[in-house]
């Protein structure tokens, strides 16, 4: 495929343009992979206390955004949590458990703007920090063409803890621009759609950057460089847009009863701190 690099700009060439999206807080309201922590802890995977610590990752997360230093405290938690679980297992409870974990959580907004890029013929790309085990069935959901996600190493059907690909800062960018490279895109003429400081990489990357819902640091550079900004604020129920694949009630029921106990633990644990004070 015949291409230039502009001197001050994304890499054009003679192919077709696509939209690349950022998934956390960009389609979905929360981090897509800590969602999922008590559906793992449901599964066997982890510890109640790697639950209430992923719940407050989520919300350190939500309300503050994510600059470098909590992206790599992030990755470092989320790298030893994982280490000698059985990859096949996890594929099993994010199957079994994506329906009820993601459908509330879409964006109404992000959902028509993926429908709007589809109807226009471009592909779709969900670009995303989480893990490709979680990135991929999503991606399928809504209907995307590819999905850029972090690959865990993998031995003997079970991760070591080691990453093989992070797809995170720069690195996004490098691995749309291979994509691009196999699939002809036009990157001077594509889309991309981020929250993100830690994306400005990957915005920088197509002629057409938004940013969504930005944090501080990203709204700064996107006034700076006449980016437009979107917010996006109304959760869809998904079932309603796309074909969802058919909850299963046997871990999806089990994890809605763990989310139970652990609410409870959390209640009793403060009631007899009331009634010790």
């Amino acid at each position: 495929m015949a291409s230039a690099t502009d001197s001050d700009g994304p890499r054009r060439s003679t192919g077709r343009p696509a939209a690349f999206f950022d998934l956390d807080k960009t389609i979905i309201a929360k981090s897509s992979t800590l969602a999922f922590s008590r559906s793992f802890y449901a599964g066997g995977l982890i510890s109640r206390g790697s639950v209430l610590r992923s719940a407050y990752a989520q919300f350190v997360y939500l309300v503050g955004g994510a600059d470098h230093d909590q992206m790599e405290k992030m990755r470092e938690f989320l790298s030893d949590l994982c280490a000698g679980w059985d990859v096949q297992t996890v594929r099993d409870i994010v199957a079994d458990t994506l329906h009820n974990i993601v459908d509330p959580l879409v964006f109404d907004e992000a959902v028509s703007l993926i429908e709007e890029h589809q109807l226009a013929g471009r592909d779709v790309v969900i670009v995303s920090a989480s893990g490709a085990e979680v990135v991929e069935p999503i991606g399928e959901m809504l209907g995307a063409d590819a999905v850029i996600a972090t690959r865990m190493e993998i031995v003997d059907g079970k991760y070591t803890g080691e990453i093989g690909f992070y797809a995170y800062a720069e690195n996004k960018a490098a691995a749309m621009l291979e994509l691009a490279e196999r699939k002809g895109y036009d990157l001077g003429r594509s889309y991309a759609y981020s929250d993100s400081v830690t994306d400005v990489h990957m915005l920088e990357a197509v002629g057409n950057p938004y940013a969504v819902n930005p944090d501080r640091d990203l709204r700064r550079h996107a006034s700076s460089r006449g980016w437009p900004i979107l917010v996006f604020t109304r959760p869809v129920a998904l079932e309603s847009r796309v074909r969802l694949p058919a909850a299963k009630p046997t871990l999806a029921a089990l994890a809605l009863g763990t989310a139970a106990a652990v609410g409870g633990a959390i209640y009793l644990g403060a009631r007899r701190r009331d009634a010790q004070g």
